[in-house]
């Protein structure tokens, strides 16, 4: 398949060349950005000397639909909104990264982003693309909404209990924290080194615009669930987002319960890794790879559940699940291009 990238000067688009540089079935045909047109890529990237050629272009739908037939876009959240009806009229497939077309009520979106929201069409094409769960979906779409980095960890992490209503509707709590690259390359008075440095910071308190992300898809598996309490922390590192979740179950369970509800789960799953009783994952134990890893706790003495998931925020967060998301729309076997073993140390 020949795709194009709009966003390649951001750590989204970087990563998605990264990975598509090496998939055996993808080529990419066109790099794109509203800014640096005409400028060589390697001026943004030094580090793809001697791997990519390209220059930047301008966000031509017509032109691009010349040379490609689907466009990831890895641009923050509003350009979206505007660009995908045009990208779809010109006969192009769309891989979202932005938040644009998540949201399926436009005035939640607009709520919750302060942005204009698409048109009530392209948001309704428009297919959730966590992986693991809407693949018969995802196998036919034509727009793919790429989940957010929070939510794919949060909601991997809760799926099984929630789909089998095994917790408390009102009793989710997610404690989530993100290295820095997830706040885009763009540099800002809250990354800026002196500020993020030696400093570890809970920031959007009660308003992070993942949240209506993450309920929307916890009421599509049980409708019955009420709102979370979601906050989340800014760390001073590059790549990683955990999630450490609590929930109340409904009944007494076991430890061991709960790990085989998981592992049963998650079984035919290549990207979904559930640790054994007692370990729990750290993020440099995903780091550069399309890994989710959930570690699993119960505590006896205040009846809680406890899920520690986590993910590198650039790929299965962002940029591999992208991938992952096209392969499946190719009909491919989903790990095409992603079998990279974690970067350690």
């Amino acid at each position: 398949m020949k795709v194009a990238i709009v966003g390649a000067t951001g750590y989204g688009g970087a990563e998605l060349i990264r990975l598509l540089n090496h998939h055996p079935e993808v080529e990419i045909v066109s790099l794109h950005s509203s800014s640096q047109q005409g400028l060589p890529y390697v001026e943004s990237y030094p580090h793809l000397q001697d791997i990519i050629h390209y220059s930047l272009e301008d966000i031509d739908p017509l032109q691009m639909a010349e040379k490609a037939e689907l466009v990831f876009l890895a641009t923050p959240s509003g350009i979206s909104a505007n660009l995908t009806p045009k990208l779809h009229q010109a006969g192009l497939k769309v891989i979202d990264l932005s938040g644009d077309l998540r949201i399926n009520d436009l005035q939640v979106y607009e709520k919750w982003y302060r942005k204009q929201p698409s048109t009530e069409e392209t948001v309704k094409s428009a297919v959730y693309g966590l992986s693991e769960w809407f693949k018969d979906d995802i196998q036919s779409a034509t727009i793919v909404a790429n989940p957010g980095c929070y939510p794919t960890a949060t909601l991997i992490g809760l799926a099984p209990l929630i789909q089998q209503k095994l917790v408390v509707e009102d009793s989710i709590i997610v404690d989530a924290k993100s290295a820095v690259s997830g706040a885009g390359r763009s540099p800002s008075a809250a990354t800026h080194f002196t500020e993020i440095n030696d400093n570890f910071k809970i920031y959007k308190v009660n308003q992070h615009q993942h949240i209506p992300e993450i309920e929307q898809i916890l009421n599509v598996w049980n409708p019955e669930i009420q709102p979370i309490s979601f906050n989340t922390h800014l760390v001073p590192m590059t790549r990683g987002i955990m999630s450490t979740i609590y929930v109340k179950p409904k009944d007494v369970t076991t430890i061991d319960q709960l790990i085989d509800l998981y592992n049963g789960t998650y079984v035919n799953h290549p990207f979904v890794r559930i640790r054994k009783k007692g370990s729990f994952p750290a993020t440099k134990e995903v780091y550069g790879s399309n890994y989710c890893d959930i570690g699993i706790a119960y505590d006896e003495r205040t009846g809680r559940i406890m899920v520690v998931s986590v993910i590198d925020n650039l790929v299965k967060g962002a940029a591999g699940q992208a991938v992952q998301n096209l392969n499946i729309m190719m009909g491919l076997d989903e790990t095409t291009g992603l079998q990279f073993v974690p970067v350690y140390p």
